[in-house]
């Protein structure tokens, strides 16, 4: 645990077995203090007076009182001894346990802070890339003596669309650090509806690339937040259209399964090795041959953000040249 540090478990270890020795020490008292009351219990005076043993060694005679007095003398004794050693074990043994429970109340608290310095470290990177070839063209044109009107306007239109997928960038990196699960209201939402508005957004990009889309949906209710699963849907739609080649197909299905949803959007892009598949939902994550492909690698970490705060389930299935499927299963309404 290096940013939390070997510090913070020690400390919270010591808090534990401090609560651990408290009260194993408090129940010792409490043992010794029954134990002590029960040993001097002792006969009506008159009869300790009369009452007498015989020692082992001959003309040799011991009250009963005085013998009492020994035999607890060496059985307190005893139990001083036994109470001692009990506690010395609950102090090792509880020492490993409150390590063990310290790193591992702690262990979420590091997987949280690590997954947050990762997030800043990428986000850098990916600010950082499209500021500097910002700057660069602006000082260029600055520096440009024979600057014309139409050569001025190129690079303040082209700085507009630097700022623009900034600010894209901006608002991804928002969603996915806002926890919207907790203040989401769902309701029942039309799946075609949300499909419809879905298919409305991404059009242009389709028709661009002369790529179709093609709606087999049913008309189920799904319980959710109406505008995140819109987003949910443009989202899949727009990486399929994204990978996918000219001419070919984008399928949008559905099928009832139980209680729940089954979603599926099917490209017949160039699909992704198993590498790629078992990271496609990793923020900031592109595979190499999408680099030259607009975008920042935030798109399905968010798809797979508002799934989860949904309470359904995501995923992918490809193969290399056969293009990719990604699932998507949520809850339906309760009168669907």
């Amino acid at each position: 645990m290096k940013n939390i540090g070997q510090r913070a478990v020690v400390r919270l270890a010591g808090t534990y077995l401090a609560i651990i020795m408290s009260m194993s020490v408090a129940f010792s008292l409490i043992i010794y203090g029954l134990s002590s009351q029960e040993f001097h219990r002792r006969p009506p005076n008159d009869q300790q007076a009369t009452s007498t043993i015989r020692s082992a060694e001959p003309g040799t005679v011991i009250s009963i009182h005085s013998y009492l007095d020994t035999r607890e003398d060496e059985a307190m004794a005893a139990i001083r001894l036994n109470l001692l050693l009990a506690n010395l074990t609950v102090f090792l043994i509880g020492g490993l346990v409150s390590y063990l429970l310290a790193q591992h109340t702690l262990q979420p608290i590091e997987d949280n802070m690590a997954a947050q310095s990762r997030f800043v470290s990428d986000a850098s990177h990916e600010l950082r890339t499209p500021l500097t070839a910002l700057l660069a063209a602006n000082e260029v044109a600055l520096r440009n003596p024979k600057l014309t009107l139409a050569q001025a306007k190129k690079v303040i239109t082209e700085n507009v669309d630097d700022v623009t997928r900034l600010q894209k960038l901006a608002n991804s990196m928002l969603g996915l650090l806002k926890d919207d699960g907790a203040k989401m209201v769902k309701t029942p939402v039309s799946l075609q509806a949300v499909v419809n508005r879905a298919m409305n957004l991404v059009v242009s990009q389709a028709v661009e690339k002369d790529i179709a889309v093609e709606d087999q949906t049913k008309e189920l209710k799904i319980s959710g937040d109406s505008q995140k699963l819109e987003q949910l849907m443009t989202i899949l739609l727009d990486n399929a259209i994204k990978y996918s080649g000219s001419g070919t197909t984008v399928y949008v299905s559905s099928a009832r399964k139980g209680r729940q949803a089954v979603i599926s959007v099917r490209d017949e892009g160039a699909g992704m090795d198993k590498e790629t598949l078992e990271r496609i939902f990793t923020r900031f994550y592109r595979a190499e041959e999408s680099r030259t492909t607009e975008g920042y690698g935030l798109g399905l970490a968010i798809a797979q953000k508002i799934v989860q705060a949904h309470g359904g389930k995501i995923s992918a299935q490809s193969r290399k040249g056969k293009g990719a499927t990604f699932t998507v299963i949520l809850p339906l309404a309760d009168k669907s």
